[in-house]
């Protein structure tokens, strides 16, 4: 069983930079692959970013060069740094974990992120 717990969501202007992390706990069978996805009220949810156990980053077009994907696989959080951030970015964002073995994926709550222009 693993839980995730997401953190660092808010209102702040465009321009400015949210910090959001996510807490893994449970039962840590491998180091999983975690990510961070965005979904919008009547939008489709997308990917964000995704890091790989060994610290490989993908993101999305939108947001590359502005977010920044990390993790620390001692404590199995992964944190997404944003930067420049647009109205466009308004969004509940989850914290996602995978690994192979598992029987499924998990995904946090979310955390709420709006951007005032």
């Amino acid at each position: 069983q693993v839980q995730l717990v997401e953190s660092g969501g808010g209102l702040v202007q465009a321009g400015g930079s949210l910090r959001l992390s996510c807490a893994t706990s449970g039962n840590i069978f491998r180091i999983p692959t975690m990510g961070w996805y965005r979904q919008a009220p009547g939008k489709e949810r997308e990917q964000v970013a995704v890091i790989t156990p060994g610290g490989t980053t993908t993101y999305a077009h939108s947001v590359k060069g502005r977010f920044s994907i990390s993790r620390d696989n001692a404590k199995n959080t992964v944190d997404l740094q944003m930067n420049s951030l647009k109205p466009e970015d308004t969004a509940v964002y989850y914290c996602n974990a995978f690994s192979l073995g598992w029987p499924r994926d998990y995904w946090g709550q979310g955390t709420q992120v709006t951007v005032s222009s």
